[in-house]
């Protein structure tokens, strides 16, 4: 009796190679020419991280070169660059003007934050709602409103910072005697850095009365540095460019002998916890410690110096033409009181913490750049003359 059903013969030539039966009728037979098997790599991503790690590692090592290529250049266009000479001094110098003009340059968006709600405490809730008012009413250059006298003054400020501050740290040192600057190294600190943040400030308060006028007037009384200078004069004369340095010496002075001094003592006690001495580390890892010693001591900084910071804000902002520098202070002081005094103060503590670091990494990499030493820890023997 014929079935009801095809048989598998039909179906096979029906479907042909599609069919299932296909395979069942005939399995694939593996070849035995080949040895190996292939497949795909699931995973090729690997290989990706791996060429992109590759490629980081050979832009690096040309980097390290094109550096040292370019620090002996500099060193040997410098000449030798012997410890506490005229030529050491000079490139102290040039590495604090390096350091101190672009960092606060950088912050000027927080810096104009701080300066706008110590004048008016009630004028921002927060950085990123003022941020948002400032570009809603002036832009994205409102941002950074006082940039300009803000680089040329920290620029000259620093330049005088850092060379006077190596010059009187050694000069103080040599007046103490070798066994009274080791016993008495802090205070050493303290003196150098005061004496020359004194020079420094002198330099920096014209600009930094502009940058104040700029970033606490809506919108700016000027358009820029010169045009800044000239409003003042002609109105004040010369003296109006200075009329808050006495302020200016109260908070900067305390902040750059406390931002030196801690900085030195941080950095000691980091290489006396690290083995081996401070010579055993490489050049990035004594950078790393420049920046980790600078961040801590710009806190310390901050709080010291934030009080005198408040008061040139508002003696900038809202000092009457003719009054004296006493009376200004008292009616201020009145107006606010000692909590006003504090008003900004962790917008500041960021800001400055991130600047000293930045400051203080850029001032000891430009050293190393020169082939000279860093910045604290064991000090460097002394240069013998032949």
């Amino acid at each position: 009796m014929p079935s009801l059903f095809p048989g598998l013969d039909a179906l096979s030539s029906t479907f042909g190679a599609s069919s299932p039966l296909n395979f069942i009728q005939k399995p694939v037979q593996q070849s035995k020419t080949s040895t190996t098997f292939s497949r795909t790599d699931i995973f090729q991503t690997w290989s990706v991280a791996d060429d992109a790690k590759a490629k980081a590692q050979e832009v690096g090592e040309v980097v390290v070169k094109d550096y040292q290529k370019a620090s002996a250049a500099a060193q040997a266009k410098a000449g030798n660059i012997e410890l506490y000479s005229a030529k050491y001094y000079a490139a102290c110098t040039f590495g604090g003007l390096l350091a101190c003009g672009v960092t606060h340059w950088a912050v000027t968006p927080l810096d104009l934050v701080k300066c706008r709600r110590q004048v008016d405490s009630k004028l921002y809730k927060g950085n990123f709602e003022a941020w948002g008012k400032i570009r809603a009413a002036e832009g994205v250059r409102g941002i950074y409103t006082g940039g300009s006298p803000t680089f040329f003054g920290y620029s000259a400020q620093g330049a005088f910072k850092y060379g006077f501050y190596e010059f009187f740290k050694k000069t103080y040192s040599d007046l103490a005697g070798e066994k009274a600057a080791a016993q008495y190294k802090t205070g050493l600190y303290l003196a150098a850095s005061a004496s020359a943040e004194f020079i420094a400030d002198i330099a920096l308060c014209p600009l930094e009365a502009v940058k104040v006028r700029m970033q606490t007037t809506m919108p700016p009384f000027a358009n820029g540095t010169l045009d800044g200078i000239r409003k003042i004069t002609s109105t004040e004369g010369v003296a109006g460019l200075y009329k808050s340095l006495y302020p200016l010496w109260g908070r900067q002075v305390p902040y750059t002998m406390m931002k030196f001094a801690s900085f030195e003592v941080i950095v000691e006690k980091i290489y006396d916890r690290l083995p081996g001495s401070k010579s055993d580390y490489g050049k990035g890892a004594q950078t790393a410690v420049a920046f980790s010693g600078g961040y801590l001591a710009g806190i310390l900084c901050a709080i010291v110096s934030h009080p005198a910071d408040v008061m040139v804000s508002k003696l900038n902002a809202g000092r009457k033409p003719g009054e004296a520098f006493g009376a200004a202070m008292g009616r201020i002081y009145k107006d606010i009181g000692f909590g006003g005094l504090w008003n900004g103060l962790p917008v500041r503590i960021v800001m400055i913490g991130t600047l000293t670091g930045l400051q203080w990494m850029i001032y000891d990499s430009f050293k190393i750049f020169m082939g000279l030493p860093t910045t604290g820890g064991a000090a460097p023997p002394e240069e013998k003359k032949a």
